[in-house]
């Protein structure tokens, strides 16, 4: 059963949260699910994969998302991607996940690219996929106007990789910033960079504020602070922006 739809049925009962010890916020968030929106498009959002990737920068995107749409009115399609179409991978760590979906970022609204081994650089991951070509290319061809592109940790690299962070405000892990720098990016110590159609995050848990800041950019405040209650979890550090988003 999808996490969502587990959500939807445990919450219709969420009034009892607070005799559970639930936080009273989600409690009270959780009445029941909000109405969908007939007259509004899903929120489209895919998350790439390839072997090496880090479990926990894929994870922790993919969960806001999925359950963000108990917390708004309008839908919410998360998907893992693959470039080389619908396949297995294997993480970092050995979690074998399967994506169902290929590579179509023209379907999408939010492209999330998670990072993972380009440091260990003699195994797959980030390093390999840069150093084999296939997925900076696909990603040098996915903007388009509607499309934001995200990507966190070391996966910001590949977006380097890409050319997409040339001459834009950016971050990546701390291990990985000078070779950002060097790449042309320019550097912003934030947990958060969002400069509109590209909004990057550094730190192996910094998925949770990425999807957190465009939950709240795509869904509305009150969308992430149920999130937020939901995981009881609370965004932390520095979120920089441009200004009015782009796009």
């Amino acid at each position: 059963m999808k996490r969502r739809t587990l959500l939807r049925t445990a919450t219709t009962v969420g009034v009892t949260g607070l005799a559970t010890g639930a936080p009273a916020s989600f409690a009270t968030a959780s009445t029941g699910a909000a109405p969908r929106r007939a007259d509004a498009a899903p929120l489209r959002v895919h998350v790439v994969l390839f072997d090496g990737v880090e479990e926990l920068d894929l994870a922790a995107p993919y969960e806001v998302f999925a359950a963000s749409d108990h917390f708004t009115d309008r839908d919410v399609d998360v998907r893992y991607v693959a470039l080389d179409g619908p396949r297995t991978v294997t993480a970092a760590y050995g979690t074998r996940l399967r994506a169902d979906h290929a590579w179509a970022p023209e379907k999408a609204d939010l492209l999330v690219v998670p990072g993972g081994g380009y440091a260990r650089r003699e195994d797959p991951g980030v390093w390999a996929e840069i150093q084999r070509g296939a997925l900076p290319r696909a990603l040098a061809r996915a903007p388009r106007p509607g499309l934001t592109i995200s990507a966190l940790c070391t996966g910001v690299m590949l977006l380097s990789a890409a050319g997409l962070t040339r001459g834009r405000p950016c971050t990546t892990h701390h291990r990985a910033k000078a070779d950002l720098e060097k790449q042309g990016g320019v550097l912003k110590n934030a947990r958060v960079v969002d400069d509109g159609d590209l909004v990057t995050a550094g730190g192996v848990t910094s998925g949770l504020e990425l999807a957190l800041r465009l939950v709240q950019r795509e869904l509305g405040v009150d969308a992430a602070l149920g999130l937020e209650a939901m995981l009881e979890y609370e965004a932390r550090g520095t979120v920089w922006t441009a200004g009015p988003r782009k796009g």
